[in-house]
Order: structure tokens, then sequence, then C-alpha cells
């Protein structure tokens, strides 16, 4: 059998792991990294700016960066990890600390108190346009949401994820590519795909891992298309490379690509009876498309998703076990429709 060959790989150059960087997002709406001043692109609010950087800093270190984040505006300090696929993590529990004194008032000594459980459930839930509220990872992980993806986060959210939402879930979607992407598990489901594929997998994963996201989509654009002349189109192993493009897709800022390759391997594990990888496709999806920020386009992706997820989800299997997401999805329809008539206002 015809090998799947490419060029040498690059050997990757050591990178320096940083310190923790002290993240300040000011009452005014401004931030900083480290005492770099971050600011918001039009339209952007600052929390996603912020995300964003760290993340290019953990990209640019080829490692997680670890961030304490005080934010003025709600009197919280969270201590977060952002990695280099934009998940992030709370690495200790959030800690209220007092409101700056006013002028002429005595300056009084800080003291940092444990978060009561509502504000600390608040504090630990990244609501975003980009992805689903819950976290799909086992213990420990986080929801895989790129730097470019990340949308706004209400205040009271401040920059962290939650850890009572991980537990007992398997890793599906988008969580599991990146599970697969950045371990050090099989990077192939058969015999087949070990022999022509485990070379070219390595070096997409070493260019995710280091950043270098438009050479990982041509090496799995040019993969994808020798694997699917070499063992047809409904492969296991091809389908498992179209997953990939879809996570690469979705890092490198095309969530409408992502969006696309997902739904079409929904469809297509739907159609081959596996509900448990058609579910899985369904979460990429939408994961996705809560990365689309026109309303026009979100609203006709939008169908698409919801009519297939319905269907699923009217089927044994994940899909009618967890309608939560499900009827996020349908919310977040009705958000984008009103953004759709006000921007339709003369």
């Amino acid at each position: 059998m015809a090998r799947v060959s490419f060029d040498k790989k690059r050997a990757l150059q050591p990178v320096a792991h940083p310190a923790a960087v002290s993240v300040e997002v000011f009452g005014t709406g401004d931030a900083s990294v480290d005492g770099a001043p971050v600011a918001a692109a039009p339209g952007e609010e600052i929390q996603q700016a912020v995300l964003n950087h760290l993340q290019r800093l953990a990209i640019s270190v080829g490692a997680p960066v670890r961030a304490t984040v005080r934010d003025d505006r709600t009197g919280w300090v969270v201590p977060l990890e952002v990695a280099t696929d934009g998940s992030s993590r709370t690495t200790g529990e959030p800690v209220r600390v007092p409101a700056p004194p006013g002028p002429g008032a005595a300056t009084p000594t800080r003291t940092a108190t444990a978060a009561p459980p509502a504000a600390a459930a608040a504090a630990t839930a990244v609501r975003t346009e980009a992805a689903a509220t819950a976290v799909r990872a086992g213990a420990g992980t986080a929801t895989a949401v790129p730097a470019r993806a990340v949308a706004a986060i209400p205040p009271e959210a401040v920059l962290a994820v939650s850890r009572e939402a991980v537990a007992h879930t398997p890793a599906r979607g988008f969580d599991a590519v990146a599970e697969e992407v950045l371990g050090d598990g099989p990077l192939t489901e058969t015999a087949e795909g070990a022999e022509l594929l485990t070379e070219p997998m390595t070096r997409i994963n070493e260019a995710v891992r280091s950043g270098r996201l438009d050479a990982a989509a041509e090496l799995a654009d040019r993969t994808l298309a020798e694997a699917t002349a070499l063992l047809g189109t409904h492969h296991a192993e091809v389908l498992h490379l179209r997953e990939l493009s879809a996570y690469i897709a979705y890092l490198g800022g095309d969530p409408v690509r992502a969006f696309r390759l997902s739904l079409d391997l929904a469809r297509l594990r739907r159609q081959a009876r596996d509900g448990e990888a058609a579910y899985g496709n369904v979460q990429s999806a939408a994961t996705a498309w809560r990365a689309v920020r026109d309303p026009e386009e979100g609203l006709r992706l939008g169908r698409d998703l919801i009519d297939l997820w319905t269907d699923l989800s009217a089927e044994p299997g994940p899909a009618a076990d967890d309608p939560r997401p499900l009827e996020s999805a349908r919310a977040r329809m009705v958000r984008l429709s009103d953004r759709a008539a006000r921007a339709a206002r003369p």
C-alpha cells in the first residue's frame, strides 16, 4: 500500500515556561497584562481581549500561561490558566478584595476572603457566545475555546470556568479532539491508519501545539486528500481527519468552515447509526456556530444545526439524554433574531 509521505518534519525549538502574569481589568473597561495595556477591538468585550492576549502568549511559548486576574468591577481575584488551544481553567479559589478607598479615606489593610457560594458559582462560569456553557471534558480539563472565537463574558462571571461542571461527562466534540492533539495516546484508530498516518498526524499535532495553525491546516488538508484517495470517504481514519481539520479551522478563526465540516460529519455518523459520534460532531458544530458573530449567518447556520440536533435528540442516545445544550442553542437563535432585527432597522 502506498504510504502518505511529506517533507521531513522540523524540530521544535524549546521554549521557556512563563511565570504567572498579572492581569488587571479596570472599572473603566480597560485592562493590562503585566503592566502592558490591552485594548479591545470595536465591538469586542475587554474580557475577550484579555483571553485572546493570554492565549497568544501561551502559543508564543508553547505552554499554558497562568494568570492572576483582578477585576475591579466585581472585586474578585481569580487564578486562571490558559492553554495554547485557548481552553482555560481556574487553578485556585476566587477571592474577594475590598473596593479601593475613596479620596481622603484611610487605606485599609487589604484582606482576601473566600467567595460566598453564590458569588463563587458566578465567578466560575464562563458564559460565552463562542462555547457551550458547560465544560465537556474529563475532570481537570476545560472546553477548548480559541482566542479568536472567545466572545463576551458578563462581568459577574470574571474570567474563569466551572470546575463543578466537568464531572463524569466523556469528552466530546472539540474537547475530545483537543485531548488527542495535546495528549500522548494513539494518533490513529485502525491498523492501516497507523501505517499510513502516524507520521503526518504527528506533524499536524506538533504544528497545532506550537501555534502554527496555517501549517497545521495545510498538512491536515493534504493528509485528508491522500487518505480519502487511499481509504475511501467513509473510512474511520478519514472521518477522524475531518474532525481534526474542523478543529484546526476553529482554532484558526474560521468558525463557518469548522461548523460545516462538523455538521457534515454529524450527518454521516447519524446515517451510520453512530449516535455517540454524531452527537460529538453536533457539539463541535455548536461550538463553532457560537463563534459566528454575524447574526444573519448565525441564523442560517443555526437552522441547519437545530434541525439535525432535534432529529438526533428524538433517537435513543446521548443527545436525547442531554437536552439542555439544545435548549441553549434555541435560546441563542432567539437572541440572534433580535440582533438581526436591530441591525436591519434604519
